[in-house]
């Protein structure tokens, strides 16, 4: 099996809101975002999946989150957007662009130094 994977960050503001009632003021992070994709062959060109173009699938996604209120997003609406739920959100908008037969193993979000989340199917 190889494994790759591929490490970006975006900068983003989110306000998490407790089922006590309690709201987190607005606050920014600088959100690292690690990608692991693998397969049990290569490619053509003895590649799982070029860097370049993994990382350009992610950054189509990553864009849209930059500089951005994460709550005032669609795809975030009626969510309360933690480490988690980005991981998530993430791996869901990431997976169906892969080619075949590549697999994506996870997406970890970290939010701060020591404080990260991990999505995986």
């Amino acid at each position: 099996m190889y494994t790759l994977f591929i490490d970006m960050a975006f900068t983003a503001q989110h306000q998490l809101s407790f089922e006590s009632g309690v709201q987190e003021p607005l606050h920014g992070h600088d959100w690292k975002v690690c990608v692991a994709v693998s397969s049990e062959q290569l490619n053509k060109d003895e590649l799982v999946i070029d860097f370049k173009e993994l990382k350009c699938m992610a950054k189509s996604i990553l864009r849209d989150f930059q500089g951005q209120r994460l709550e005032s997003l669609e795809i975030f609406e009626n969510r309360n957007i933690s480490a988690e739920t980005l991981a998530r959100t993430l791996y869901d908008q990431l997976s169906p662009k892969l080619p075949r037969p590549v697999r994506l193993d996870f997406i970890e979000v970290t939010e701060a130094p020591g404080c990260r989340a991990r999505y995986t199917r």
